[in-house]
């Protein structure tokens, strides 16, 4: 069983700037193919602009709100909205809130540095 505890998870900031606690990852649990992430972002901050080459994201936002921008179009997320990230889609988001942003980020295959481009 592959089982993880919120508090004994270390955050660690991300290659796109945001904090980010890996609650399942086959780097450190030994699951196979996808990672399963919470990402913060502070209030008034953002990621930078980025996208991934081979992994594709799912992104379900559990606190706060935002706006996202997926290529060139810009969207507010709240609580309980879902969006689908593809591969190599250019992606940023700005908490646009009072309170920090809180994203489960799900990713296959899982997130990796070596896979995140900076694009700005």
């Amino acid at each position: 069983m592959i089982k993880t505890t919120y508090s004994n998870i270390k955050p660690y900031i991300t290659k796109d700037g945001s904090i980010i606690r890996e609650l399942v990852h086959p780097d450190v649990h030994g699951n196979r193919y996808q990672s399963l992430a919470e990402a913060i972002v502070p209030v008034h901050g953002m990621t930078y602009l980025h996208k991934h080459g081979q992994s594709e994201e799912i992104y379900h936002i559990t606190q706060g709100h935002g706006l996202l921008s997926l290529g060139d179009e810009q969207s507010e997320v709240t609580v309980g909205d879902t969006v689908y990230i593809p591969p190599d889609m250019p992606h940023q988001i700005e908490n646009v809130g009072a309170i920090q942003l809180k994203i489960l980020c799900c990713s296959c295959p899982a997130y990796s540095h070596d896979d995140t481009e900076l694009l700005t």
